[in-house]
Parts: structure tokens; C-alpha cells; sequence
């Protein structure tokens, strides 16, 4: 047998063997309802998708727990420089609690899943890489809560539905709403929100301080989301940390111990290769090439 006849029989064995991983990837996701997403063309951006479209990603029990999943394992992959939240499906991001499901629900285990959205959120909220919450739908409730976890907002043109109705359920934002809403927009604002049940469209949460960023039209939340990521993941990953551990903390410690904690999170750098890196690469006019080391 010619040794280009091997070549094309392995090439073809390789590219079958490709197909098939590729094909049960595809079939993992498709009956994941969250799942963590590298993005092989942006190295260091990875995804955390939301995969429930038939709901507008509602949340569930199965979702809320693969969520919590993810969250776990991404929290310590030093590969992963930004993370963006978002939907498989433009047009949803979040529509809150699966109210469907809840209905089925015991009190005690309302009560259970309370207490595991806040601590997923918390794992959210805690991650130590920059995230990003791309709105690309409907943000609602438990969905815009699931955002305000997030170190920055981005919202679709085209969104409409932004906000915390929980009052008009009779009830309150109970996964951290009162609390990362005031936090975000200062007590009056976050009290108009909640009060009154409002909805904001996407110019008004930028207006507003809800979020950071609205896509341009015709363009998604993802799209400008990817920009902003690609703007992050350029930079030193240990000086990113460092950065969001530093700020993070700022709102916990007075002002005197808040600048020790700098101090100490600057100090830890100066002795990194990153540092090194960018002294050398801006003595020899060049862009840096961060290891997170």
C-alpha cells in the first residue's frame, strides 16, 4: 500500500473520529440547559450559555443546578480570561423563576431553591475573572438578578423588558435583587425599579445605570458583549483578578483598609512574568503577550 493511500485512509479515520466527538459535543449541549462554551476563535473567552428557548431560558431546577455546575468548574480554569453569560437563542436571555415549575412546587422546596440561586449567584458574583452578561431578551426577576451578579451588563438595541416585577407577584426580588440593585443604582433608584414593577427598554437601563452598554442596531448584546471581552482578555489576567478582588472589596472595608488591600494586590504583581512581560515589550515598542503567570 502507497504511503499516500495511508495518509488519505488515516486523514479520513481522523475526520470520522472528528465528526463523531463533534456530533456528541453538539448532542451534550443540546440537552445541557447550561454548559460552558470555549470560544476556539477568542482564545480566553469563554461562554457560559443558557439553553432553555421553549421558556426564554426561565429558571429551573435543572438548569439552576447545571448552572451551579459551571459556575464550579469555571471558577478554576486559569484559561478562561472573560466570561460572557448569555443565551443560545438571540431574542431571550432570562426570564426569571420557571413560575411553571414552581406551581408544581412544595413550599419546603421553594424554599431550597431559593437558597441555591442565591448561592449560585454568589458563585457568579465571586468568580475571579471579569464576566459579562449579555441581554440579548427579556431579563426579568431571577434573570435580570442573574445579570446584576455579573461585573457588567450589556443589553440588546432591540430589549424591551428589563426589570424586577416581583411586587406585582406579590412578592420581592429574592435571589439578591434588593441588594446588587441598590448597590448598582443608589437606594432611590433601586427603589423606583422594585417599587413601581417597571420594565425598562435597553436605552433606559443605560440611562438608568442598569446597564453598561447597548449594542449599535442591528447588532446583538453578544456581538458588542465579544468586543468588550476581546478589550478585557488583552490585558495581564493576574492584574485583571487583582483589579476586580480590589474594587470587589472596596464596598465592604473603610477607606484607610481598603487602600492597605491595594497596596498588598499591587505588591503581589510587581514579582510576576506578566510585569516583566510588559516592561519589555514597552521598552521594545511591541504588544505584550500575557501567560497569567
Amino acid at each position: 500500500m502507497s504511503s499516500i493511500r495511508i495518509l488519505n485512509l488515516a486523514t479520513r479515520r481522523i475526520s470520522s473520529r472528528t465528526f463523531r466527538q463533534a456530533r456528541r459535543f453538539l448532542q451534550v449541549q443540546s440537552s445541557q440547559q447550561a454548559f460552558l462554551e470555549p470560544l476556539e476563535s477568542h482564545p480566553g473567552i469563554t461562554c457560559l450559555s443558557l439553553n432553555r428557548p421553549q421558556s426564554k431560558n426561565a429558571i429551573s431546577t435543572t438548569l439552576l443546578q447545571q448552572l451551579r455546575e459551571s459556575l464550579e468548574t469555571v471558577h478554576f480554569d486559569k484559561s478562561v480570561r472573560v466570561l460572557i453569560l448569555r443565551s443560545t437563542t438571540i431574542g431571550s436571555f432570562c426570564a426569571g423563576a420557571d413560575l411553571a415549575e414552581r406551581r408544581t412546587m412544595t413550599q419546603p422546596e421553594v424554599a431550597r431553591f431559593l437558597v441555591e440561586l442565591r448561592d449560585a449567584l454568589g458563585k457568579l458574583e465571586s468568580l475571579p475573572m471579569p464576566t459579562i452578561a449579555a441581554i440579548d431578551g427579556p431579563a426579568l426577576g431571577g434573570g435580570l438578578e442573574m445579570s446584576l451578579a455579573c461585573d457588567l451588563r450589556v443589553a440588546g438595541h432591540g430589549v424591551t423588558k428589563i426589570g424586577l416585577p416581583e411586587t406585582s407577584l406579590g412578592i420581592i426580588p429574592g435571589a439578591g435583587g434588593t441588594q446588587r440593585a441598590t448597590r448598582i443604582l443608589g437606594p432611590s433608584k433601586a427603589k423606583d425599579l422594585i417599587f413601581t414593577a417597571r420594565t425598562l427598554t435597553a436605552t433606559e437601563a443605560l440611562e438608568w445605570g442598569l446597564v453598561n452598554y447597548v449594542s449599535a442596531p442591528g447588532t446583538t448584546a453578544f456581538d458588542r458583549s465579544l468586543k468588550l471581552a476581546e478589550a478585557i482578555a488583552k490585558n495581564a489576567p493576574l492584574a485583571l483578578r487583582a483589579a476586580k478582588q480590589a474594587i470587589s472589596r472596596s464596598e465592604d472595608l473603610p477607606l484607610e483598609t481598603g487602600l492597605d488591600f491595594e497596596r498588598a494586590s499591587y505588591e503581589t504583581l510587581l514579582t510576576s512574568k506578566d510585569r516583566t512581560e510588559a516592561l519589555e515589550a514597552f521598552r521594545e515598542k511591541r504588544r505584550p503577550l500575557f501567560m497569567g503567570e
